[in-house]
């Protein structure tokens, strides 16, 4: 069957299957910054914003995507421009591996719409579906309070 959503601001014309996960026809459309984790919903490693709300989308039939608003990692920001998060990121030293980035600067976005300077228990409860083994998650926490003082809301 076909479903057309917006990714990333672009409209798209998706085949899919009715039991294909969002995760798996995000990655075969050449997404790779959605990774693949545990396929349970608990490691965040999938994590991408649907409607501007953090979703894992390795919980997501893709039939659920038709007419709906995606945004992965590649639509964050550009080499060239990149967001305040991906800056603070890499500035704070947040990135040690870089697999579970993508997700957790995603989940950070969608607390920052929602909350433009939230508290550090706040940062933490909105990362806390994002498993990370590098970092500690001190310097991913300290990242996104930092982009918090950089965007004007």
């Amino acid at each position: 069957m076909k479903i057309t959503t917006a990714i990333n601001g672009q409209k798209k014309v998706l085949s899919v299957e009715p039991n294909d996960v969002l995760l798996d026809v995000l990655r075969r459309e050449g997404y790779k910054g959605v990774k693949e984790g545990c396929r349970k919903g608990t490691c965040g490693a999938c994590v991408i914003l649907l409607n501007g709300k953090a979703v894992n989308s390795c919980l997501i039939l893709a039939v659920r995507a038709a007419g709906q608003q995606i945004t992965t990692i590649e639509g964050l920001g550009t080499p060239d421009a990149p967001h305040p998060l991906q800056r603070t990121f890499v500035d704070a030293g947040a990135i040690q591996c870089g697999y579970c980035t993508p997700g957790a600067m995603l989940s950070a976005k969608a607390l920052l719409d929602e909350i433009p300077h939230p508290s550090e228990a706040q940062v933490r409860e909105a990362l806390d579906g994002n498993l990370c083994r590098c970092t500690g998650y001190v310097k991913q926490v300290q990242a996104v309070l930092a982009a918090s003082r950089i965007l004007k809301r």
